[in-house]
């Protein structure tokens, strides 16, 4: 049997904890329309993630729309070519044109400096992405957005739990968004959540994730379905008992990690945070840059071939994609760092149960290609007659 390693494995409790919620439901029969479950899970969200509001979605991505529509953001909305394509695909779904700047070569967060020149009278938001789940530069890019009267939606789906001088990010800007997909340190199965820090914002949003509707015969807005139902919120109920030890499995395996990769190969990078940083070691990135021995993917495909699925998080750039090819900041001279990191950068497998043996052997593939690598390399022998 292979034994397949895969970029991450979803964290899932003991399956006998989860049957009690489902008879729950099975009794009450209420599965959706913000049933007991999702209200709970709310309450115990916000109070875990120190946090004034949750707001439930059904998942990620239709959290980023309703965001947007929360706002009434409109025109241009500066953000990061380097994350998911769902993080400008929410723009494109609203209408609104995305403008990129290039990312912090640390972070690989956006860079404040590239953020102010491409302020126009037509931009009225900036929609960072936390990358990793390393913070942005929150307090400039507040100021930014104050200078100009600009609203700021952060992409957190990476964050959930991390926090910055003991003081959770997803109380910054005016809205975050969460994402709870099962490849999340904390899933929902399928799951997302936009934090916002006010009772009248919540309303809002709680009316537009359900078509609108106010009461039984008033509908306020033009809103979608998008609510987070009984199942999904059962079971983001029993995670809660579990993420706090997934978390601490996180940290041990990414300083795992470390260990071994400045020991048998000190010449790659990898991301550490600061130390006002409380970390969710959601991803494990590291950096092959253009001088290598061993390109990115070689290694790549070296990991695959061993069972090993490693991940090129983000290549290509959003600004890449044909929809995006168009806009006038998507070309890769305006976005210098991005592209460099996009071609360097690979994920390794992390994840609660990943095994030491399994770390030791992904480490192990990397090194037998630099030590192939530098043999191939070596000056000829010249022996003198």
């Amino acid at each position: 049997m292979k034994n397949n390693v895969y970029i991450t494995s979803p964290l899932l409790p003991p399956l006998e904890e989860f049957i009690p919620y489902l008879e729950k439901l099975w009794e009450s029969k209420i599965l959706t329309n913000g049933g007991q479950f999702h209200q709970q899970l709310e309450q115990a969200l916000a109070d875990y993630l120190g946090v004034k509001y949750v707001c439930l979605f059904s998942n990620g991505t239709l959290a980023l729309l309703t965001a947007l529509q929360t706002l009434r953001i409109s025109g241009e909305v500066i953000t990061t070519p380097y994350s998911f394509v769902a993080t400008s695909h929410s723009l494109l779904w609203n209408d609104l044109t995305p403008v990129f700047a290039d990312i912090d070569p640390v972070t690989f967060n956006i860079d404040p400096d590239r953020i102010e020149e491409l302020i126009t009278p037509k931009t009225t938001a900036i929609m960072p992405v936390h990358c990793y789940g390393i913070p942005c530069d929150m307090e400039r890019i507040q100021r930014i957005a104050d200078t100009y009267g600009l609203k700021v939606i952060y992409d957190a789906a990476h964050c959930f739990g991390v926090k910055q001088d003991d003081i959770s990010i997803l109380n910054y800007g005016d809205l975050s968004v969460l994402s709870f997909h099962a490849t999340k340190v904390f899933n929902t199965f399928e799951g997302g959540a936009i934090i916002c820090h006010d009772a009248k914002t919540k309303q809002r949003i709680d009316y537009l994730k359900n078509f609108g509707f106010a009461d039984e015969t008033v509908v306020m807005a033009p809103g979608i379905n998008a609510k987070m139902n009984e199942v999904q919120a059962a079971m983001g109920l029993l995670q809660l008992k579990y993420i706090d030890s997934a978390l601490n499995e996180r940290a041990i395996i990414y300083q795992r990690y470390v260990d071994l990769l400045r020991d048998v190969l000190p010449q790659i990078e990898f991301i550490t945070p600061a130390e006002n940083i409380n970390w969710n070691y959601s991803y494990f990135p590291v950096l092959i840059r253009e001088n290598s021995a061993v390109s990115r993917d070689e290694i790549y495909a070296a990991l695959r071939q061993h069972d090993i699925y490693a991940r090129r998080y983000f290549y290509p750039l959003i600004s890449a994609f044909p929809m995006y090819r168009h806009f006038p900041t998507a070309n890769a001279q305006h976005l210098p760092v991005a592209s460099e990191i996009s071609y360097a950068v690979l994920c390794l497998p992390i994840f609660p149960g990943l095994s030491e043996s399994d770390q030791t052997r992904i480490i192990s593939v990397i090194k037998e290609l630099f030590d192939a690598a530098s043999l191939f390399s070596a000056p000829a022998l010249v022996v003198n007659g």
